[in-house]
């Protein structure tokens, strides 16, 4: 069950780290190749680390090279997309549906079946394994 959305910036800062509240809701980037998920290869699924969404399958995750962790498909309603064009350029916002952080931005160079490539970052994400409690990224305060 996904945990309680909170409900302003002010509790939004207490559940998450300042790095996590950097990226999820000031809309910033973990620089590449340092998240703690990029190489994850464990079976379950990935969630929104603000609000527990749950968002993406580790059957859909890739090795784009790119230094962020990929997927080529979200769980269906999952994600929001949104035009972006922050830093001279046009590109696809990903956001949570259900508390609107942001996870990162999809493309159009990812393989098949999709041709998507969902690009992430790792701070935005938990990861549960499949039958199992036990989650990466949580509690990085």
């Amino acid at each position: 069950m996904p945990s309680k959305i909170p409900k302003s910036e002010s509790e939004f800062k207490k559940k998450l780290s300042p790095q996590q509240y950097k990226i999820l809701r000031e809309k910033s980037t973990e620089l590449p190749f340092t998240g703690k998920l990029l190489h994850n290869k464990e079976t379950g699924f990935y969630h929104c680390a603000a609000c527990g969404n749950k968002l993406f399958s580790s059957e859909t995750k890739f090795d784009s090279g790119t230094g962020w962790p990929s997927f080529f498909d979200s769980i269906k309603n999952s994600v929001d997309l949104k035009e972006d064009g922050s830093l001279f350029m046009k590109r696809i916002e990903v956001q949570c549906k259900k508390c609107k952080s942001h996870l990162g931005h999809v493309f159009n160079d990812g393989p098949n079946p999709t041709g998507k490539r969902y690009c992430m970052n790792s701070l935005a994400l938990n990861f549960k394994r499949k039958n199992s409690n036990l989650t990466k990224n949580q509690n990085l305060k």
